[in-house]
C-alpha cells in the first residue's frame, strides 16, 4: 500500500520525514517530566516511530508508503531488515495511541510513568537506529525550503 506520485504534497525525501521523526522525539522527552502529559509523550512516540519507519521505507523502495498502522509499517521494514522484528511487538502496542491519545474517550487510556518511559525508549532506539543506518545528522540538516524571490 503506497501513495502515487501525484497523491499527495508530502515529502518524497526521506530525511525530511527523518527531521520531523527526530523533533517528535525532542517533543516526547521533554514531555514526560509533565505527568498531566504521558498520552502526549506517547503520541509523540507512536508519530516519531510512524515517520522514522515511513523513512526508511522511502529510503530503501524509493516510495512512500501510505497509513499510520505501525504494526504493518513495522513488518515491511523487517522483510528489508530482520532488526525491526524486534519492534513490532511495540508497534503493536503504540498503535492504540495514535487516536486515543488526541481525542476524548468514554473509557480514557491510563498511562503511567513506567509505560511512557518504556514507550519513549522504544521509540528513542528505533529512531536512532533508523538515523544511524541511513546515516541522518539532525544537527546537520538543513530545511530545503522554497526560494524566496529575488534570493538565489
Amino acid at each position: 500500500m503506497s501513495r502515487s506520485s501525484s497523491h499527495s504534497g508530502d515529502s518524497k525525501r526521506y530525511y525530511d520525514w527523518l527531521y520531523h521523526a527526530y523533533q517528535d522525539m525532542l517533543a516526547a522527552k521533554r514531555l514526560i517530566d509533565d505527568k498531566r502529559l504521558y498520552g502526549q509523550t506517547v503520541f509523540h512516540c507512536q508519530q516519531a516511530i510512524e515517520k522514522g519507519l515511513k523513512a526508511f521505507l522511502l529510503y530503501k523502495h524509493r516510495k512512500l508508503f501510505d497509513g499510520h498502522n505501525l504494526t504493518w509499517l513495522c513488518k515491511q521494514a523487517a522483510m528489508t531488515d530482520q532488526a525491526f522484528t524486534k519492534w513490532i511487538a511495540k508497534c503493536a502496542l503504540l498503535n492504540r495511541f495514535y487516536i486515543e491519545t488526541r481525542y476524548p474517550a468514554d473509557i480514557p487510556e491510563e498511562i503511567d510513568r513506567e509505560m511512557a518511559e518504556d514507550i519513549l525508549f522504544a521509540a528513542d532506539e528505533m529512531t536512532e537506529f533508523i538515523c544511524e543506518y541511513i546515516k541522518f545528522d539532525f544537527n546537520s540538516y538543513h530545511k530545503r525550503g522554497k526560494k524566496t524571490e529575488g534570493k538565489a
